[in-house]
């Protein structure tokens, strides 16, 4: 239903910017037509010798013109809205047909050295964040990022849930947050530190009480003076006098001056765009206390920090227009224009800036949460999971799934661990295993940062995760695989005995060495993990294992995958079951590649 939504405003977006675009040409024709015309009448009407005339219809042309150049700038933005709409519409049809998402993938948080994310596929090409993420800033990434890397407290998972669930079914309004900040996709500039590094820039200040008081009053001296020289005495020898000197003063000044203009001059269009973002979180009005708290925190007294946003862009790009020679040497004899706006910055400075720089944290925020919201709309059959207490809480859920496989291609499971510690599964290459193991992980990272997950139900106390799976041996370092395979163990060893909420997930230890050393070594290591009683699962082809529930009652439990032979072909079914395995399939693989293996 909700994917029939978004086609439909595809649709809508589509017609909408084919209509904006003929009224754009239309009005760059009325233009065109005002400038020669225009020029035609004003040329013509020269030959009435009627000076009142002229001077009307210069005066009508030019207001004609400036409307028309107001009403382009104001179809242009319709249709870069319009076009940032359509984006995100047809980017929810993209990541569902294709997994392709416009919005990063994540790639710059990767990190091996994670307790989970690497073996989890949180974070890369075609990862859980490459499929949820719809931030646009650099900001909310990193928010959304720091949520998937660690849990956070139950309160605030909860808080979380509730706001998601709000902005969920509100789509029109979580679209429009969206198409706002799409622009940030190709922005280079980090608006928040380049703000920060501004405001702390020891040179913004600028002019004392008498400049201030001068620069006040300037524009009504030169006007009376023009005043006086038109229609009583000529004073356009000391008019031309003092706008020279205004001039040369503020040339003297230039280098203070472009130490606001050159570091902050283009960035107007980028803080007004924002202030668009921000003015629909203040105008919503929103039920969950983590959205409500957030909204707070856009106050500034009696203003929004959406409306200081747009003065300071006003005020910049105001300051810009000392860029055009001509219109800045104009503003400067008569108005001292340079100074009037650094002095409106420095002024917006002080009032601003100890509450500005939240405003990107909160949009950050609201990102995020916009994020998961879009999740939960678009698997409306996830489920919200509980979050339990730590010291009674078990994990248990039902028909849970990989969140990254297609639901066509995807086996759901169940599974509780309520009457045991560690979940010992054995199987046969290909059949689940580790898929198993990365599907529990990677829903419970899910559901500590506050979203849905992908199961009919899912109740979960807060774990400290840890894996042990995609091992990889470093040249750079000068490390063996098996090295590594130690250093990662005692990482598990060390986690575990240090807090006792850990989960762990481990997938075939040792491979680095000889099966009897791999056998004994497992062994003694799953041995410590239930002497320090960790919680967790272990995947492993060595059946020998599955002794260890009978020696570990009430700590142990075996579970396996296995495979169904027919007719010489190897059917799996991927389902989770209980006791150990019984069958393997590497000679009918080895069989298959033409290797024939002899039976003991």
């Amino acid at each position: 239903m909700i994917y029939q939504q978004y086609q439909d405003q595809i649709k809508t977006s589509t017609e909408e910017i084919q209509q904006l675009n003929k009224l754009i040409n239309n009005n760059s024709f009325a233009r065109l037509f005002v400038i020669i015309g225009g020029g035609a009448l004003l040329f013509y009407s020269f030959q009435w010798n009627n000076v009142p005339l002229v001077l009307l219809l210069m005066i009508g042309i030019v207001l004609l013109f400036v409307f028309l150049i107001r009403r382009q700038s104001r179809l242009e933005q319709k249709r870069a809205d319009a076009i940032a709409f359509l984006s995100v519409n047809e980017n929810e049809l993209a990541v569902k047909n294709t997994r392709h998402n416009m919005y990063d993938g994540g790639q710059e948080f990767e990190d091996n050295l994670h307790p989970y994310t690497s073996d989890l596929d949180v974070f890369g090409d075609f990862s859980l964040f490459a499929r949820i993420n719809r931030a646009a800033t650099q900001l909310g990434k990193a928010t959304l990022a720091q949520w998937l890397k660690s849990a956070a407290h139950k309160s605030v998972i909860e808080q979380r849930q509730q706001a998601t669930a709000e902005m969920a079914d509100d789509v029109v309004w979580s679209q429009q947050f969206q198409a706002k900040l799409v622009f940030n996709l190709s922005q280079k500039i980090e608006m928040k530190s380049f703000l920060a590094r501004y405001f702390q820039d020891a040179g913004l200040s600028f002019g004392g009480t008498l400049l201030k008081r001068y620069v006040t009053i300037v524009p009504y001296i030169m006007l009376a003076l023009i005043l006086v020289s038109v229609f009583t005495v000529p004073l356009w020898p000391y008019v031309g006098t003092l706008a020279l000197f205004h001039l040369l003063w503020t040339l003297r000044m230039g280098g203070k001056v472009s130490l606001f203009s050159s570091k902050i001059d283009k960035v107007g269009k980028v803080l007004a765009a924002y202030a668009e973002g921000l003015a629909l979180v203040e105008k919503k009005s929103f039920k969950s206390s983590l959205t409500i708290g957030l909204q707070e925190k856009l106050r500034v007294k009696d203003t929004r920090l959406s409306d200081a946003f747009k003065q300071l862009s006003s005020l910049i790009d105001n300051l810009d227009a000392r860029n055009n020679m001509l219109v800045g040497a104009l503003l400067n004899m008569f108005l001292l224009w340079d100074f009037k706006y650094v002095m409106k910055i420095v002024q917006w400075k002080g009032k601003y800036e100890a509450n500005i720089l939240v405003a990107f944290d909160v949009i950050a925020e609201f990102e995020a949460l916009n994020a998961l919201a879009i999740l939960k709309r678009n698997e409306p059959a996830w489920t919200m999971p509980k979050i339990l207490d730590q010291s009674t809480g078990a994990i248990t859920c039902r028909h849970i799934a990989h969140p990254l496989i297609a639901a066509n291609n995807s086996v759901a499971n169940d599974y509780s661990n309520a009457e045991h510690h560690i979940a010992l599964i054995t199987g046969s290459n290909m059949a689940g295993k580790s898929t198993f193991l990365r599907t529990v992980g990677i829903n419970a990272v899910l559901a500590y940062a506050g979203a849905v997950c992908c199961a009919t139900s899912l109740s979960l106390p807060i774990c400290h995760l840890i894996s042990y799976m995609r091992i990889k041996d470093s040249l750079n370092e000068s490390t063996s695989t098996f090295k590594a395979e130690l250093d990662r163990m005692r990482f598990i060893l060390d986690t575990v005995g240090q807090d006792p909420h850990s989960f762990f997930l481990i997938d075939e230890m040792l491979r680095g060495t000889n099966s009897v050393d791999k056998y004994l070594g497992s062994r003694a290591i799953i041995q410590k993990l239930i002497s320090m009683q960790g919680k967790g699962m272990v995947a492993t082809h060595d059946l020998q294992l599955a002794t260890l529930e009978e020696e570990y009652a009430g700590k142990v439990q075996n579970y396996h995958f296995d495979i169904q032979v027919s007719e010489g072909e190897m059917l799996f079914d991927y389902k989770l079951k209980h006791g150990r395995c019984t069958i393997f399939n590497a000679s009918m693989l080895l069989k298959g590649i033409g290797i024939d293996v002899e039976q003991a």
